[in-house]
């Protein structure tokens, strides 16, 4: 008897010595285990979600997804009835295990044992989560490992609202549905903040076998699973009896037409603010289209629609030609952009990747540099036919339009209002052609330029972009403004990864004083009063116009332009065929001004007239015209000009003997048979 007890004591010590080693490497092994996934940190929650475009007024514009349609809703706006019967269904001591269920696995190995085959299942929502944020469903040890690494992670580092609310929103529900937005859109056209009991007992049931469960598949089935479980949500006391039996009695309405969201709202700007996000979130186009951001943009889609309306208007449907057009507020924010007439035949985006020939839209950027320079609105150079030579020793013969000239001085303001090309190569030339590159490269055109004296006709080739970008800057006075298509970008729980605001900590270059006398000069475009050897480029629609604007047009052989502000908005237009093709007609050459002031004026429809706001450092003083001289009250016509004090005239303009109409007259007779039948149509 002894010998056995002796026998027994030593197995005793034996097993205890032995479960304490195996306690202890058990601690150890935990302890690693704990330290490896600390050290490797909190595993991302990230995965595919639809990105989401807002316009101006906050209203969705337009939807872009990967390769299935997912939505990333919070915790808060999914309704308690829907986590109920999530967990009650999936996991119901969700909330008291550490991401494995031990007892539900032990129950799960003797069920499983008895019936010799896999019947029951274990996996909780955090490991459910795991596999469905990171990894294959393979079925191998190695995957096991990983999901239960990652769910231990995931334990670790996140709360239980946050598994929740991922699991929520990425787990599959069949026809291509992730998360549960994506589900209840699909399956009930509604968002799920307004799921009802029943529809979020039928959800629930769902993600257990997607094909098998679903109820656009077989309703037979997808009733007896919904009804499982509201029986789970009564057993473990989410609703009572009552409630589960009127639940499982209600009618559902299901949507079996699966809703597409078309970015079918000025799809040319759409591409252009992702273009504009992927340079803010250094992202390709893949990761910001399925990254789930709620990008809010300028847009307008009042703006917009009056802009496309108008292109649509004045040039026929059969017509070749192309446009581009763009509205831009003070602050540089795009509130319309088209980059084509028709985005279903052609992506290509006319207003950003279009540089060509802006033609007389330069000159504003060149008086601006000869202000600099000794000049002011009233310096008077002669019109008259003149060969330029160039560095290389060739000679450049520039005409004016149709071959008129003034053949005597005429003021920069008139130059400008009647868009004299000798004038504007005159300066050029003087001032050197260097400055106006520099020029143009401070008020925000990019790309090199070429430093020769045609640059000042516009031979150089420019995008609508940076030219709106340019005139906004000038009608501001001020280099902190950038065209832009982006307000704010947050990620799909809200938190703002980018908002706009003016490069401030940018030297500012531009001189207000000079920008605004610029800018109220290109107001003399439909000012009459500044006709001379021919009629201001203004004068066809002048009549159409009920506010103050300022404004250059251009043409070159193959491009037509109109740019012009409002205190408020700028406004550009181009058209033109693609590969450089000449313009066909003069009709060709009438369209950009057409749109534009139809599209202005469709923008100031219901707003109060304004005007421009001198800078302070400049004076107000009334010309005429023709001499350059302060009006007398015997002028028969005076103009408002701003200028710095010193450069305002000291004499009175006394001679007013002759006079130019009959010069016009002669002028107008000159042009081809159709031009007034052209200029009265248009």
């Amino acid at each position: 008897m002894k010998n056995l007890f002796q026998t027994w004591g030593k197995w005793i010590r034996r097993g205890f010595k032995t479960m304490l080693v195996m306690t202890i490497l058990a601690i150890i092994v935990m302890t690693g285990l704990l330290s490896y996934v600390i050290w490797l940190g909190p595993p991302s929650l990230v995965t595919d979600q639809n990105t989401i475009y807002y316009g101006r007024d906050g209203n969705i514009i337009g939807e872009d997804q990967g390769e299935t349609d997912r939505y990333w809703v919070g915790i808060d706006e999914i309704p308690e009835v829907m986590t109920e019967a999530t967990i009650a269904i999936e996991d119901h001591r969700f909330y008291d295990h550490f991401g494995f269920d031990v007892k539900r696995i032990a129950s799960a190995i003797i069920t499983d044992l008895k019936a010799m085959k896999k019947v029951e299942g274990a996996s909780t929502i955090t490991q459910q989560y795991a596999r469905n944020l990171y990894l294959s469903h393979e079925k191998s040890w190695k995957r096991k490992f990983h999901e239960a690494l990652y769910a231990v992670r995931l334990e670790v580092f996140y709360t239980k609202e946050e598994i929740l609310q991922g699991y929520l929103n990425t787990i599959y529900y069949g026809h291509g549905a992730y998360g549960i937005e994506a589900a209840s859109r699909h399956y009930f056209d509604k968002s799920v903040e307004d799921i009802t009991l029943e529809e979020a007992a039928m959800l629930a049931g769902i993600p257990k076998g997607p094909t098998y469960y679903s109820p656009l598949v077989d309703l037979d089935k997808a009733h007896d699973r919904q009804a499982q479980v509201l029986a789970q949500m009564n057993t473990h006391g989410y609703i009572d009896e009552d409630a589960e039996v009127a639940a499982a009695q209600k009618t559902l309405n299901f949507n079996e037409t699966k809703e597409e969201v078309k970015a079918d709202v000025a799809p040319y700007f759409q591409d252009t603010v992702i273009q504009e996000a992927q340079g803010i979130l250094k992202l390709n186009r893949e990761e910001i289209e399925a990254g789930g951001y709620h990008i809010y943009t300028t847009l307008d889609e009042e703006h917009q629609q009056r802009l496309e309306e108008n292109v649509a208007e004045h040039i026929a449907d059969d017509s070749e030609i192309e446009a581009g057009g763009m509205v831009m507020d003070k602050s540089g924010a795009v509130t319309a952009l088209i980059g084509g007439r028709d985005y279903e035949k052609s992506q290509y985006n006319r207003a950003l990747q279009n540089n060509r020939s802006v033609g007389s839209t330069i000159k504003p950027f060149l008086y601006y540099a000869a202000l600099q320079h000794g000049y002011s609105p009233v310096t008077e150079l002669v019109s008259e036919p003149t060969t330029f030579e160039q560095k290389d020793g060739e000679a450049y013969h520039p005409s004016n339009y149709n071959g008129y000239y003034a053949k005597k001085p005429i003021t920069m303001a008139q130059a400008l209002a009647l868009s004299d090309n000798i004038y504007a190569v005159k300066t050029n030339m003087d001032i050197g052609p260097d400055e106006l590159v520099d020029t143009l490269h401070t008020f925000g055109v990019e790309g090199d330029l070429p430093a020769v004296p045609s640059l000042a006709l516009g031979t150089a080739g420019i995008s609508l972009y940076d030219m709106m970008t340019g005139y906004t800057r000038l009608l501001n006075g001020s280099g902190d403004v950038t065209g832009h298509t982006i307000t704010k970008i947050t990620d799909r729980l809200g938190h703002v990864l980018y908002e706009y605001s003016p490069d401030i900590e940018e030297k500012n270059e531009i001189d207000p004083d000079r920008a605004f006398m610029v800018t109220h000069m290109m107001t003399g475009m439909f000012d009459t009063n500044l006709n001379g050897y021919m009629n201001v480029t203004g004068s066809s629609i002048a009549n159409q116009l009920t506010h103050l604007y300022g404004g250059k047009s251009g043409t070159t052989e193959t491009d037509s332009w109109m740019i012009g502000f409002s205190p408020d908005y700028t406004a550009g237009i181009w058209t033109g065929y693609d590969k450089n093709r000449e313009l066909k007609t003069p009709v060709d050459e009438v369209f950009a001004k057409n749109v534009w002031a139809n599209l202005m004026e469709d923008i100031h429809e219901d707003q109060a007239l304004t005007t421009f706001s001198p800078s302070d450092g400049v004076e107000g003083v009334y010309i005429d015209p023709e001499s350059g001289l302060l009006a007398s009250p015997q002028c028969p016509k005076q103009r408002l000009i701003y200028m710095r004090e010193e450069d305002v005239p000291k004499k009175t303009c006394d001679d007013h003997e002759g006079s130019d109409d009959q010069e016009i007259e002669d002028n107008l007779k000159k042009d081809p048979w159709f031009k007034e039948v052209v200029d009265w149509f248009f």
